[in-house]
């Protein structure tokens, strides 16, 4: 990322905050004594500054809907889209049903007035398709994990040093979620001083037909590559990615090291090769961190997941509880901060997303506000270790 652009990213983050400066609800309904405030942050909607003609070639996992529904907030227009799996087609034909069908990969690749592809394709076939993409003269956006061997990293760095084209990795729990967006800010503009550490709590459901929408993943029954972490890249490189990207954005690490990491398989003997628990211990030049990832959401929390971020700083702390608030509301986008003077709630729901608006203008002015690229790579190359090193582990029943 270019100094230029790092501003410009932090400029963005602090307009969030001084834009819609929050909405404080009256203290007194809370009790004025407690020293407990309320607020909701309010920002405008942001509006797209330019537009692209971009492609979908893959959509193996549903994460396909949120990857396409922020490039189009952000100006950029569906042409044209391709396929593999009948159900997965099918699915998205009844979303899309005035977008063309491309008869192959290849047609979308040798269209010249395709700018970004983007892709949900099986997460092993990622990056070689990315590679692909971007020996085409085109930008790539991949849904996590991007890259699932150190083989397929080296060969993406080595195509984007030759091409100059951007390889994005959709790493949604911090570019598509609203209190992750507002941590940011927070974070940026020296609220809870620096940052020491942050826990990820990443818990998933495997099967969410209950609770889910019929574009979202596991809304269906999982296909059988979800199932062979040579396919999927393991728990550690596949969901785990989220988490250490948010690693290294809150505590600003520009390198770091795996401690110890560790898998197993705890409840899943129909499917052997599956690990359903993982974790990790980070520590990085600028800040430290832990992640644990599971597939065992039970159904009764009424969402995928209770995924819970923490950010330790030398003047406070933060919370984000992203998705629901348990027992207490349904609603995601909950962020709780302490500091040296209060302790704050913050409904981040009205919070805008950057992302889409950033990517598309990277893709029209070559720069890298909405993603830095190696910090995307970085996270990509630090799973894939974690995975590689991770000791399996075999509890007694």
């Amino acid at each position: 990322m270019s100094s230029m652009d790092a501003v410009n990213r932090r400029s963005f983050l602090k307009a969030i905050g001084s834009a819609g400066a929050f909405s404080a609800l009256p203290e007194a309904a809370f009790g004025s004594s407690t020293g407990i405030i309320h607020e909701i942050a309010v920002g405008q909607d942001i509006k797209p500054k330019d537009t692209i003609k971009f492609a979908v070639c893959g959509m193996s996992h549903d994460h396909i809907y949120g990857m396409v529904g922020a490039i189009q907030r952000g100006g950029g227009v569906l042409v044209k889209w391709y396929g593999a799996e009948p159900d997965k087609v099918a699915l998205f034909k009844s979303r899309f049903p005035d977008v063309p069908v491309a008869a192959s990969e290849d047609e979308i690749l040798n269209d010249s007035s395709v700018q970004l592809v983007l892709s949900s394709t099986i997460a092993s076939h990622r990056a070689p398709l990315g590679v692909r993409v971007m020996k085409h003269g085109k930008d790539f956006l991949s849904d996590k994990p991007g890259i699932t061997t150190l083989e397929q990293l080296a060969e993406v760095r080595k195509t984007i040093a030759e091409t100059k084209r951007i390889y994005g990795i959709m790493y949604s729990e911090l570019l598509e979620v609203k209190a992750a967006i507002k941590a940011g800010e927070l974070v940026q503009s020296g609220a809870i001083g620096k940052v020491i550490q942050t826990i990820n709590i990443a818990p998933h459901q495997i099967e969410q037909g209950a609770n889910g929408d019929k574009f979202a993943g596991g809304a269906s029954k999982r296909p059988d590559w979800f199932w062979d972490p040579e396919l999927y890249g393991g728990i550690l490189t596949d969901i785990g990615s989220h988490q250490v990207d948010q690693f290294l954005y809150y505590t600003g690490s520009t390198s770091a090291d795996i401690v110890e990491s560790q898998v197993a398989n705890i409840n899943h003997p129909g499917h052997p090769k599956f690990q359903d628990f993982g974790d990790m211990v980070l520590r990085g030049n600028k800040g430290l961190g832990y992640v644990r990832l599971d597939w065992f959401t039970p159904d009764g929390l009424g969402t995928w997941g209770d995924g819970r971020l923490f950010i330790l700083g030398t003047e406070g702390y933060i919370e984000c509880r992203k998705y629901t608030n348990v027992a207490v509301s349904k609603q995601g986008n909950n962020l709780f901060i302490v500091d040296r003077t209060s302790q704050r709630y913050i409904d981040c729901n009205n919070v805008p997303l950057p992302f889409g608006p950033q990517f598309v203008s990277d893709v029209v002015n070559r720069t890298h506000v909405a993603q830095d690229q190696a910090q995307c790579l970085l996270a990509a190359e630090l799973v894939i270790k974690a995975q590689r090193a991770a000791k399996t582990v075999k509890l007694e029943a």
